[in-house]
């Protein structure tokens, strides 16, 4: 990037994408140990690594863009509630599976499309990232919309349950497609996409799993929370933080 300006906006759009990597990474790791088979056990487990394994190359990125010498370590253990720019989907509880797998679904798919532009962006290391991590994301969205689809043509206990997740959360997607006045020098330069093509292509690809689970997909404009991406997040993320950040904040010294 050329100036202190556009290293702002940079820095702020990499903590939304390195935010969302590791907290909702975070929510996947409380699986472990509790998932419905072994199998699942695994997989939600690796995926989880994967997310926060994402989350800790863009975080790096940002503390590079921010020249303040804060690490991906830093950024993610010493921040509070209202400086983290992470969706508010991703905060979510998991809920039942069901819930679960909605929740990624729904973040799945704007992951791959986000990624998807981005590796293609101006902004080479971004691309780079981008590149890397939209191998791993293509497999997030594969095991996620297959179980989307296998627990809408389950059993009647299963769809029911999935019927409610989507209840639940469609109410938070739309803060995932939220734009800053900073994101337009972004996007004109290239860097990023609009947030508004993303969603379009976000409401086609998730409205053909819903076509084909015969699940009526919920009226775009319908009432959506948003805030997040300016910090103003639910009541979640503050329990996520004091479990994710107690060890390195009670012993900052640490070595490991």
């Amino acid at each position: 990037m050329s100036n202190s300006n556009d290293n702002s906006a940079l820095f702020d759009f990499c903590l939304r994408l390195g935010d969302d990597k590791l907290i909702i990474g975070h929510r996947l790791s409380e699986w472990c140990g509790h998932a419905p088979i072994l199998e699942e056990d695994i997989a939600l487990a690796n995926i989880a690594l994967d997310n926060i394994g994402q989350a800790s190359a863009v975080l790096a990125y940002a503390g590079e863009l921010e020249g303040k010498g804060r690490t991906e370590d830093d950024l993610a253990y010493l921040r509070i509630e209202s400086e983290f720019r992470n969706s508010l989907i991703s905060e979510q509880p998991n809920g039942d599976f069901a819930k679960t797998i909605a929740r990624q679904f729904f973040f799945d798919v704007y992951d791959y499309l986000l990624l998807t532009e981005l590796k293609n962006s101006n902004e080479e290391k971004l691309a780079a990232i981008a590149a890397k991590s939209l191998k791993e994301t293509t497999y997030h969205l594969r095991h996620s919309s297959q179980w989307f689809l296998r627990l809408a043509d389950g059993t009647q206990a299963s769809r029911k349950r999935l019927l409610q997740a989507i209840e639940d959360l469609w109410l938070f997607t739309g803060d995932m497609f939220s734009e800053k006045e900073s994101d337009k020098e972004l996007i004109d330069a290239g860097i990023m996409p609009s947030m508004n093509s993303i969603k379009s292509n976000w409401l086609k690809m998730v409205g053909d799993v819903f076509e084909k689970s015969d699940i009526p997909l919920p009226s775009p404009d319908a009432y959506m929370v948003e805030g997040s991406r300016n910090g103003f997040h639910t009541e979640h993320l503050g329990y996520i933080l004091a479990e994710m950040q107690y060890i390195p904040r009670r012993y900052p010294d640490a070595k490991w």
